[in-house]
């Protein structure tokens, strides 16, 4: 009988889980591949944008090897940046 994960080994299969889901068959993500994760996974947050032009902008900050795809390792700085925003403006506990 396998042990429960703990609440930190579910994220992170979590994490490992999305991104393969939107992945192309290169192993990463390209512009379209990255609407399309964050349209259906984060709703909220692309409804607030209001300009697509906010598209480019993120592909280029996420892109730190200059190849025009985000690979698993820019995808989960994306997600700690994300969830550092959310920790600071929704308060510490």
């Amino acid at each position: 009988m396998a042990a429960k994960p703990t609440g930190l080994e579910a994220c992170m299969c979590g994490l490992m889980k999305t991104f393969d889901q939107y992945a192309g068959a290169d192993g990463t993500l390209s512009k379209a591949e990255v609407k399309t994760l964050l349209e259906k996974e984060l709703p909220c947050m692309m409804k607030a944008c209001k300009n697509p032009a906010e598209l480019d902008t993120l592909m280029k900050a996420l892109d730190h090897n200059g190849d025009a795809k985000v690979d698993f390792q820019e995808f989960v700085i994306l997600v700690t940046a994300l969830a550092c925003a959310c920790h600071d403006r929704c308060g510490k506990k």
